[in-house]
């Protein structure tokens, strides 16, 4: 038994395989790496974006301490009781964590001061004393007067503002303007959970109280100075929790707040709170499955990024395979091509050598030789040349190198000619056919001869010698030339129908022994595109084959 020779190429299915569970396990590693780089990723995003809630949340007190309460300074000291009041309705509705205000009415004097601080000739100390909120009762807004002070003690936000402006006024360099910062610094006190503010007053005012600290003056003057003490609640800030699917529990808790919730089922973090919140700190906690789900979400955008770039490798490998596989196809076909081509051409070639050998040795030839001689060498030559011949016209029309001859053609006419011909060449061969809807049309009858004949001898060499017969339609059908050519032969597998117009392609069966090139029906395919048609086919194993082939038609 023949080997069949080796093609170039070889399938090496333990490389695929290698190849398969190298992605397989490359793929795995990035999503295990991915789902990490994920956690992690999440866990310092836990930690790290508590500072953009603390920021949201405390914006509105920041609000408040840079542009509320620097307001004060704009009365100039004249604030009354009616007019603190209505200040202070408006800062309680916009602020809800300012709980209570106390009011300040004050006076900085040349002379000493029942209540209140005295340095030197300064004096610096409270007319009356009023406190504002929600929950004051309407009997006890005013605290303290001088003729009035009802046992209310004047207390360490006043005393302690108050000496924090004697101690600024007595190291003030009068020849520089202080800046904005270092005058609210001096005129505010912050203390857990209170900011007390003193009203800003001129520089020619802290000039003449930097002068009253050390001289008793003739005039005697008095300046009016308001003060103004701001209770606040954390506990009324509003939390901004702007990572909501980070975040499932956010409070405000104190400094000593020992959490309850521990162990791995959750995450916490903390921050502190600044200025007069610091004995208080924002806690965060999440359940870890809470967390949990936000790493998927994160993951899963990476998980579908690592997965298009896999399918993209495999895509690309499955290319590189494919088009190997379709190389090793037509190394094959193209190998078929050149020994049934060589035997193609050296069949008539030997024959041809020896008829001449023979005629070349004999000494003498009886007519009848000379005619049996003189009619092989005409046979072998002509299949010699029909062989030639259909490799050019192959080549021309693959690369559209002839042009199109339109001329009328009887179809009558030309199919009962194609019958002649190729029943003188097969006896045996039986045809029919039958026209209707047109008699003539414009086309290259050339062409149209080659397809004829080559699909004429397919039906004779694929059919068994009981069932040589051919059928031959033609028809208008919706402005179209449709040929149907219809044999009883073997028929053609459903798998390789796709094939057989494929260039090189021959089925293996027993009517393909002695070689074919493999260029018939991929001829006929190129004729009728060449011709502006389509050609299909249907097929039955060994039950017959109906080629058809729909033309323009041109009358």
């Amino acid at each position: 038994m023949p080997v069949e020779k080796r093609s170039g190429y070889r399938k090496n299915f333990s490389l695929i395989l290698t190849f398969i569970v190298m992605m397989m396990v490359l793929f795995g590693l990035s999503l295990l790496l991915a789902y990490r780089f994920s956690t992690k990723f999440i866990e310092n995003q836990f930690v790290s974006e508590k500072v953009n809630v603390l920021e949201k949340s405390i914006k509105p007190y920041n609000d408040f301490f840079q542009k509320k309460l620097p307001e004060v300074s704009y009365y100039n000291g004249y604030l009354d009781s009616a007019t603190a009041s209505n200040f202070v309705d408006t800062l309680l509705m916009e602020n809800p964590f300012v709980s209570k205000v106390i009011f300040y009415d004050s006076e900085v004097k040349n002379s000493p001061v029942r209540y209140g601080l005295n340095t030197g000739k300064f004096s610096f100390g409270p007319k009356s004393i009023y406190q504002f909120g929600t929950l004051v009762p309407v009997d006890s807004v005013e605290l303290f007067s001088r003729e009035n002070t009802k046992n209310f003690i004047v207390g360490d936000d006043f005393n302690a503002l108050a000496l924090k402006l004697a101690t600024y006024i007595e190291s003030l360099d009068t020849t520089k303007t202080p800046s904005q910062d270092e005058l609210f610094s001096n005129f505010s006190n912050i203390r857990a959970n209170k900011i007390t503010y003193l009203n800003i007053p001129r520089l020619e005012d802290l000039k003449m109280y930097k002068l009253m600290i050390r001289n008793g003056l003739k005039a005697k003057p008095i300046y009016q100075q308001d003060m103004l003490s701001f209770h606040l609640d954390p506990y009324k800030i509003k939390i901004i929790n702007s990572r909501p699917l980070l975040y499932q529990h956010i409070r405000i808790e104190p400094l000593t707040y020992d959490p309850l919730e521990t162990g791995v089922t959750y995450m916490t973090t903390e921050i502190t709170l600044p200025g007069p919140f610091s004995d208080y700190k924002l806690y965060f906690i999440s359940a870890q499955s809470f967390i949990e789900n936000e790493i998927f979400n994160y993951f899963l955008p990476l998980a579908l990024g690592i997965l298009a770039f896999y399918s993209i490798v495999v895509l690309v490998a499955y290319l590189i395979f494919r088009n190997l596989n379709i190389n090793q196809k037509m190394f094959k076909l193209q190998y078929d091509f050149m020994n049934n081509l060589t035997h193609e051409f050296k069949t008539p070639v030997s024959v041809i050598k020896i008829a001449g050998n023979n005629i070349k040795s004999a000494s003498a030839l009886t007519e009848k030789e000379q005619k049996m001689y003189g009619k092989i060498l005409d046979e072998e030559a002509d299949k010699l040349n029909g062989l030639m011949n259909k490799l050019l016209a192959f080549t021309q029309i693959e690369n559209k190198a002839i042009e199109l001859n339109q001329d009328q053609v009887n179809i009558v006419d030309f199919i009962e000619s194609t019958i002649d011909s190729h029943c003188l060449k097969h006896p045996d061969f039986n045809f029919t056919y039958e026209v209707s809807g047109f008699t003539t049309f414009i086309t290259d009858p050339v062409l149209l001869g080659s397809l004829f004949d080559n699909l004429a001898e397919n039906a004779y060499k694929y059919s068994p010698p009981e069932r040589k017969m051919l059928h031959i339609s033609a028809r208008l059908i919706k402005g179209k030339v449709v040929l149907r050519f219809i044999d009883q032969g073997i028929g053609i597998p459903a798998s390789e129908i796709n094939n057989i117009f494929k260039k090189f392609f021959r089925i293996q069966n027993q009517y393909n022994q002695n070689g074919s090139v493999g260029l018939g029906l991929a001829f006929c395919k190129e004729l009728v595109n060449y011709m502006d048609g389509e050609i299909t086919v249907k097929s039955k194993v060994d039950k017959g084959t109906e080629f058809k082939i729909v033309l323009p038609y041109n009358d």
